[in-house]
């Protein structure tokens, strides 16, 4: 039976009453109704030891620390790193606070206030990471597609390689910069590459050329994932070749599905 966003159960991490009345109606005209509320990070984690919510959706600033050190805290907990997680911020967080969020695959950032197509989007990434469908491929079994992801954050590729696992896809390798990635690139073959585009001494524009301009490679289709996408980047990648394509961090399992069918099915 296939997951749908209206049976999710979400923990509501907020420290204001005020905001998160509102929040939780939000979600309710979302019909998400199986809500629980805590005020603090203690709360919150005490919550969590009672049951583990099906996602969380958590506010930046607590009395008690922040929103970045409960999803660092999840992320290193075995039995909680894989619930999703929605960073909800206010305006003036975004640029400041939010790089860290990207980096530490977050299903989404929403921010304050929200509409209802942000919340929409936001609870469908979370059911797509908790409920896998494969991507359906004609020219070749998705399962057999050989995928190097590389990112220099640890948290984003386990992100990355969970969406991909969950759309199928069986035969990952990692790498946790340019410089790695061109190495295992010069001794095995692949099919994708999924590349961040900030990373130290070799990034993903570099990675994208190497892989341009060795004849050997220059087939592989590149999707690079990017935190902060800006007309610099798209007149970059687009002088990369046409199968290339851009994505935004957080790393969002539908459009992902849908940039990954139109890269292999090129």
């Amino acid at each position: 039976m296939q997951l749908s966003a209206t049976d999710l159960h979400i923990l509501l991490v907020e420290p204001s009453d005020v905001q998160r009345k509102i929040i939780k109606k939000r979600l309710s005209e979302e019909n998400v109704n199986q809500v629980i509320e805590a005020a603090t990070l203690q709360q919150a984690l005490e919550l969590i030891k009672q049951q583990k919510p099906d996602a969380i959706a958590c506010a930046l600033h607590f009395a008690d620390g922040t929103g970045e050190q409960l999803l660092q805290q999840l992320k290193a907990n075995i039995d909680t790193a894989d619930i999703p997680f929605m960073l909800v911020s206010s305006l003036e967080d975004r640029k400041a606070h939010l790089e860290a969020f990207k980096q530490s695959g977050v299903v989404a950032i929403l921010p304050k206030p929200f509409d209802a197509m942000q919340l929409g989007k936001a609870l469908n990434a979370a059911v797509d990471l908790l409920s896998p469908a494969e991507l359906e491929l004609t020219l070749f079994d998705v399962h057999d597609v050989r995928v190097l992801i590389v990112d220099d954050s640890r948290l984003a590729r386990n992100h990355i390689r969970r969406v991909l696992a969950n759309l199928g896809m069986q035969h990952i390798t990692e790498a946790e910069d340019g410089k790695e990635a061109i190495a295992i690139l010069q001794q095995q073959m692949f099919d994708l590459v999924v590349t961040d585009y900030n990373m130290p001494e070799v990034n993903g524009q570099e990675l994208t050329q190497f892989i341009r301009e060795h004849s050997t490679l220059s087939h592989i289709p590149v999707l690079m994932v990017t935190s902060e996408a800006n007309d610099t980047h798209l007149a970059n990648i687009a002088q990369s070749g046409v199968n290339v394509r851009l994505c935004d961090k957080p790393f969002e399992p539908q459009s992902v599905k849908q940039l990954l069918y139109k890269l292999l099915e090129h």
